[in-house]
């Protein structure tokens, strides 16, 4: 069949045609070859700045850099030597629109590259203990990003380890955890970005971007049940919020729906209690609201539920510091103090 094609689009004679299909044939064999070395080779990543240099020698030409978290994939071995497809997962993340890609101060110069690296700090699938020792260095790293004057790219780089310890490790017990910690970084980190859109503080959420949830879904979708996925659904709240209340009662109106499902659908979970709580902070701004815009009955109605709240908040989570918040709004909404705004007399 493919002979016969050949012959008759070009016109050539059939040795021709059949020179061509058998270069073609060891050209497709050459590269699914190279492509199962590939998938053979062995995955891994670094923990710490690796130069990537054009030959097993320190004085070589260096031609690419691997930072903590990116993955290598090794193909060689000579001394202290590793032979490395650098960089090889920054194609995926190009791969991704304008709209979805990490904001963490990925250099887009890096390019995948193949040299020699140092054998040390490097961390696969079959590193003993791996997934600990990734963990703790994506620990150590998130750590260091919340502090003053945090190193450059520490975020991102806690964001790829903590990825790694899940895909290396699907059965550690700290794969659940990493993968939620990994897609939370990225949230909290495109939130931010996108929080200093003028979009932003659009009212309705469908008029500002909407923040990445791939890997969020992805958690859920791993871990169903678990405490994660419950995180995981409290993060993905923040797509459907209000940019900016604008002093209208329709927002917060909203959102204390939104929170209070969620604490109906999750109420096992480490959020529930922090979600009871801001549906008690938003029907509390709706009284205020109300009363501004002179609708008594509403403002009534919506100070009645802040009670009915406050109190299924105290019933159902007693020792949360959420349950102590939450009672505080409800006594300043039954003394006729402002939730929102000024409360000064």
């Amino acid at each position: 069949m493919r002979l016969s094609i050949v012959w008759r689009c070009s016109g050539m004679g059939v040795g021709v045609a059949l020179l061509l299909v058998g270069s073609a044939a060891v050209e497709q064999a050459s590269a699914q070859k190279k492509s199962q070395d590939y998938a053979t080779a062995a995955r891994a990543t670094v923990l710490h700045d690796a130069n990537v240099y054009v030959a097993a020698d320190a004085d070589a030409q260096k031609i690419s850099l691997v930072t903590p978290g990116h993955e290598v994939v090794i193909v060689e071995r000579s001394g202290p030597w590793v032979k490395v497809f650098a960089n090889t997962d920054i194609n995926d993340d190009a791969n991704e629109d304008d709209r979805n890609k990490p904001v963490f101060g990925e250099d887009a110069n890096v390019t995948p590259a193949s040299g020699w690296i140092r054998d040390k700090g490097i961390l696969g699938p079959a590193t003993t203990g791996g997934d600990v020792i990734l963990f703790g260095t994506a620990a150590n790293l998130e750590d260091e990003a919340e502090r003053p004057h945090a190193p450059k790219g520490a975020a991102g780089q806690a964001h790829l380890l903590y990825k790694r310890v899940a895909e290396y490790f699907p059965g550690s017990p700290l794969a659940g955890e990493a993968a939620w910690r990994s897609a939370d970084i990225r949230w909290q980190l495109d939130r931010a970005d996108i929080s200093s859109l003028p979009s932003a503080k659009e009212q309705e959420a469908y008029l500002r971007p909407q923040i990445y949830e791939g890997e969020l879904k992805k958690v859920q979708k791993v871990y169903p049940g678990s405490e994660y996925a419950a995180r995981a659904a409290y993060d993905l709240l923040d797509n459907k919020l209000c940019g900016d209340w604008q002093g209208l009662p329709k927002c917060p109106e909203m959102e204390t729906g939104l929170y209070v499902k969620y604490a109906q659908q999750f109420p096992d979970g480490p959020k529930a209690a922090e979600a009871l709580y801001n549906a008690v902070y938003r029907q509390g701004v709706a009284v205020t609201m109300y009363l501004v815009q002179e609708d008594r009955k509403r403002s009534d109605e919506a100070a009645r539920r802040v009670q009915a709240l406050a109190q299924d908040l105290k019933t159902r989570y007693p020792k949360s510091d959420f349950a102590a918040r939450g009672a505080s709004i409800a006594f300043r909404v039954s003394q006729g103090i402002p939730v929102y705004g000024s409360d000064r007399d």
